[in-house]
């Protein structure tokens, strides 16, 4: 199993926005020179939290001051944006990675940016998984035969001139990686359909961190259905899972960290106020029953969080593949680093002493 690292960032509302971004580049510096296999970075206008708006931007200064690290968007919101520039930016991208790249995309966003691009509330302007299929035909389609012509949908419209030999004019920006940089969709509803459709394209899944194992289970089982239906295998090694993880020398430790620190932070001025709103806190929730009022942070240790000690985190990751089926990646999730010692300390514990313990 591949340990990765899955950030929205998340930072207070009132944050410096450039001590933030040089702390979130040095987390994936350090993670990089743990040895982390991949980190996915997300796209967010309109979230004070969650205060990247281009992660491609942050990719591209991460790229030459780190190693071996793959470096992902997580996510790129296409209904946000224009597929033939976004075809070209993130072609462009992929070549300054050299290929140290993964595109990860998605059909939603966070609710402010969902009203500003129009697909929010009771008579969107845009269909949003509609627009993600479409966006993702053409630009595909853009990467393998720019055609010259009209390109145009309900959404948008474009057209790529003929081709002038004498000055070169011509639709040219293909990806570095062939025929594309890998894809990744992620999901997080039960029996997520976004899921169905990367496992029918061959792409990459990802479980988003929110839900607790009993609906991970329906993950694979919308994986399965979606490679079935296409005359394809399964493949759990594709499939990533992202979990809210740390690592202390004792559970006792672990637990302080999480109660005291920045993730019950998070989820107590943010996340718990933010999935109500939205409909979503039940997704947290292992029986739907449950009052919202009992989706406390000490519920989400106990049933949806990994915290503990080296071999706590090690036997709850084994017994959570004995649940859900085997995985190929692992993603904690990201948080500020304060303080920064335990934090740190928590990523090599994961590396070093837990992953080589699941079986």
């Amino acid at each position: 199993m591949d340990l990765g690292l899955f950030t929205m960032p998340l930072h207070p509302p009132g944050s410096n926005l450039t001590e933030t971004l040089k702390s979130d580049l040095d987390q994936i510096i350090r993670l990089d020179e743990l040895g982390y296999s991949e980190a996915w970075i997300g796209e967010h206008y309109t979230a004070e939290w969650e205060n990247i708006p281009s992660p491609e931007l942050f990719i591209a200064q991460a790229i030459p001051l780190t190693k071996q690290i793959r470096l992902g968007t997580g996510v790129t919101c296409m209904p946000n944006h224009n597929p033939f520039v976004l075809a070209n930016r993130i072609a462009q991208l992929d070549h300054m990675a050299e290929g140290r790249f993964n595109w990860g995309i998605g059909t939603g966003s966070f609710p402010g940016d969902m009203r500003v691009f129009g697909y929010w509330g009771d008579n969107p302007t845009v269909n949003n998984s509609q627009y993600t299929r479409a966006a993702l035909d053409t630009i595909l389609q853009l990467w393998e035969d720019p055609k010259p012509g009209v390109y145009e949908s309900e959404w948008w419209q474009f057209t790529i001139p003929e081709v002038e030999e004498d000055i070169g004019l011509r639709a040219h920006i293909r990806p570095y990686q062939q025929p594309h940089p890998p894809i990744a969709l992620a999901g997080i509803s039960p029996r997520s359909s976004t899921l169905k459709m990367a496992a029918s394209r061959g792409w990459i899944p990802m479980s988003i961190n929110l839900i607790p194992p009993v609906l991970l289970k329906t993950h694979w089982e919308a994986i399965e259905e979606g490679a079935r239906e296409s005359g394809r295998s399964a493949e759990s090694g594709a499939w990533r899972v992202a979990r809210e993880i740390f690592v202390a020398e004792t559970s006792a430790a672990a637990r302080k960290q999480v109660l005291d620190g920045v993730i019950a932070r998070d989820f107590n001025e943010y996340f718990l106020r933010l999935l109500p709103k939205v409909g979503m806190l039940g997704l947290m929730k292992n029986d739907p029953d449950m009052a919202d009022s009992d989706v406390t942070i000490e519920y989400l240790i106990d049933n949806v969080f990994i915290v503990g000690s080296v071999d706590e985190v090690a036997q709850k990751l084994n017994d959570l593949r004995g649940d859900i089926g085997e995985f190929g990646t692992l993603l904690t999730m990201g948080h500020e680093w304060k303080p920064h010692g335990p934090w740190l300390e928590s990523m090599s514990l994961l590396k070093n002493e837990v992953l080589p313990k699941i079986s």
